[in-house]
């Protein structure tokens, strides 16, 4: 096992632990700071802005609130691959670096061009694994203006679970929430009471599209034996949730299960026959895991070429999606709840809710 797969054990065994202080995060996150929040709120509509700067996406969305949740009125994304060759060097390069950094400073001037009041801006997994990412962080303040907190594992499940909890399917058994990123993969086990989430237990496994795609090279994916390479990979994602999931509950009536990334959306779209992505199309959707395991195997035979001509993958995620689907397959395997249920939101979305709950919002 090497060090960061021991650390990731070390965060997992230590989640149980970690649970009522989680629930706490959601209660602080609840109660808002004023004494008079609804007075307040009403005479100070905030602009809010929330940018996730992931393994291998920047994302920023920029929202005021209202009495329902939040508008968007400006959004951005794009793929900057900043994890890319970190898992053979230990450390962000510098091509990596210029490509999120070119995107940082889009949304810097988003974000005064729409004149945000109050904005959250997090980096995740590639900065906490690199050498040179408190460094990147700093080059990041000086050379665009955006302050980059770089959080800890438990902090972005808090956040993917404020973000998306919403989209759960009605019931009372327990549910399971999954972020699969470019670095990592974020499971969390929550209960709802009166629709708030308590976060029971969480784990922070280190394989996500861009680590585990480079875990086992591209050659291979491509190959004549890219089947058993895709056996490879979701034997090693599995091998990853072992200890997580000797800890969920046995009982298994009435399990949910909701995926928030952009793997469980691309398949999706794929599921649907979408000739182009559809946000509106996609999130809140729910499908049955069986599906999403035939389309997950279906890709995983394809060539790289073959994924490109498919809608809502093309060039940008031919490459990565496979290990997506092996990721994907592993938490089918430990969680078989009957449905997928599908969100295109997380990480920002939770910044938002929590920035504005703060402020009086309702969350």
């Amino acid at each position: 096992m090497g060090a960061v797969q021991k650390e990731r054990a070390c965060n997992m065994a230590q989640g149980a632990a970690n649970a009522p202080a989680l629930r706490q995060l959601i209660a602080d996150t609840v109660a808002p700071s004023d004494q008079d929040p609804l007075q307040w709120r009403d005479s100070h509509r905030h602009t809010y802005g929330a940018l996730d700067l992931g393994t291998n996406n920047c994302r920023l969305l920029i929202a005021r609130p209202n009495d329902h949740g939040f508008t968007v009125i400006d959004a951005f994304s794009r793929i900057v691959r900043l994890g890319e060759g970190l898992a053979q060097s230990g450390a962000l390069s510098k091509e990596a670096m210029d490509r999120a950094v070119a995107a940082l400073a889009v949304c810097a001037d988003k974000l005064r061009r729409r004149n945000v009041s109050l904005v959250r801006s997090v980096a995740t997994e590639a900065c906490r694994r690199a050498t040179n990412g408190a460094e990147f962080a700093e080059r990041v303040r000086v050379e665009t203006g955006i302050a980059l907190d770089i959080i800890a594992p438990e902090e972005e499940a808090r956040l993917a679970v404020l973000g998306c909890h919403k989209l759960l399917e009605p019931g009372d058994g327990p549910a399971l929430i999954f972020d699969i990123g470019g670095g990592s993969t974020e499971l969390v086990l929550i209960d709802q009471e009166d629709g708030v989430p308590r976060i029971r237990t969480w784990f922070s496994a280190p394989w996500g599209v861009v680590s585990l795609t480079e875990s086992e090279g591209r050659d291979a994916l491509e190959g004549p034996d890219r089947i058993k390479a895709y056996k490879r990979m979701r034997e090693r994602a599995r091998h990853s949730f072992a200890r997580f999931a000797a800890m969920l509950p046995q009982e298994r009536d009435g399990i949910r299960l909701l995926g928030t990334s952009g793997t469980v959306t691309t398949l999706a779209s794929v599921h649907l026959e979408l000739p182009a992505y559809d946000r509106r199309a996609v999130d809140g959707l729910h499908i049955p895991t069986a599906a999403m395991q035939e389309i997950s195997d279906m890709i995983a035979g394809m060539s790289y070429e073959e994924r490109i001509r498919l809608p809502c993958i093309g060039s940008d995620r031919a490459d990565l999606v496979v290990a997506g689907c092996a990721i994907l397959e592993a938490i089918i395997e430990i969680w078989p709840a009957p449905n997928l249920g599908i969100a295109d939101r997380g990480i920002r979305e939770g910044i938002l809710r929590s920035l504005m709950a703060r402020d009086g919002w309702p969350l």
